[in-house]
């Protein structure tokens, strides 16, 4: 693999990871005009490697869908290399998850790499017996115990959305990759005003602790990740920006293309 792709493979990890990270609990009666997203939103994300145009990430909620015989909702992120990269090194990743319908712990995740290598892994939530099974490639490599109300990787997302921000706040909820359960923790930093393109953002800026992650953060004496949420009923993160050993990584919202 090239040096342009590991930074690449880096970023898309760190991407990854910042869901992992945002470990938040939620308090389902702080949003009191109900949850803030709903099936056929669609954010898009311009993601950069320094200055450099990278790719294209996208965050879905998609229809209702059943999940062992309940209703559940379902969320999808796909990370897409841009065409002059694709040129050393092609990645297609989609992500989806799903939890139950008030939202209260993970019900299935699952993760599609495509590039020089592929790669599925697949987390089975048991609630019966309280654990998460961690499977690759079809073949099962990992059960872990599960904390009551965890999470996978990519619903904790939407679980922030759910709750209310408050500059100076601590907050935490379970949350689990198949290979391991812990609680983590994030800070809400402050509310700041910041630039995304041509549009001015009035957010929120959080956090993540990140001494339960591994990889590129746990490589890189400094890193950091940073995410701005907007201070409003449905907290739509407009930036994220992480700092690891290769650089600096950000994904900010592109404008939505106009109608037809």
């Amino acid at each position: 693999m090239t040096a342009r792709g590991r930074y690449w493979t880096l970023m898309s990890r760190a991407m990854l990871l910042l869901f992992f990270c945002s470990m938040f609990t939620v308090r389902h009666q702080a949003a009191a005009s109900g949850i803030p997203f709903a099936p056929g939103e669609t954010l898009r994300y311009t993601v950069k490697w320094l200055s450099i145009p990278a790719g294209e990430m996208r965050l879905e909620v998609l229809p209702m869908k059943e999940i062992a015989g309940e209703q559940a909702y379902h969320f999808r992120m796909t990370n897409t290399t841009a065409s002059f990269v694709d040129l050393f090194y092609k990645l297609r990743q989609r992500t989806e998850a799903f939890t139950d319908r008030t939202i209260s712990h993970s019900l299935l995740y699952r993760n599609e790499t495509r590039g020089k290598k592929k790669r599925s892994e697949r987390v089975l939530f048991d609630w019966k017996k309280r654990v998460a099974t961690y499977e690759k490639n079809g073949k099962k490599e990992d059960t872990v115990a599960l904390l009551p109300g965890a999470f996978d990787p990519l619903s904790i997302f939407y679980v922030l959305r759910l709750h209310r921000l408050q500059a100076g706040e601590t907050i935490e909820v379970p949350v689990s990759d198949g290979k391991k359960c812990v609680r983590g923790k994030a800070t809400v930093v402050r509310r700041e005003s910041v630039q995304v393109g041509e549009q001015r953002y009035d957010t929120f800026l959080v956090e993540p602790d990140l001494k339960h992650i591994g990889g590129v953060f746990r490589k890189s004496k400094h890193a950091s990740l940073k995410i701005w949420f907007t201070a409003n009923d449905i907290k739509i993160p407009v930036k994220v920006e992480t700092k690891v050993k290769v650089g600096r990584f950000s994904a900010t919202l592109a404008p939505a293309p106009p109608r037809p």
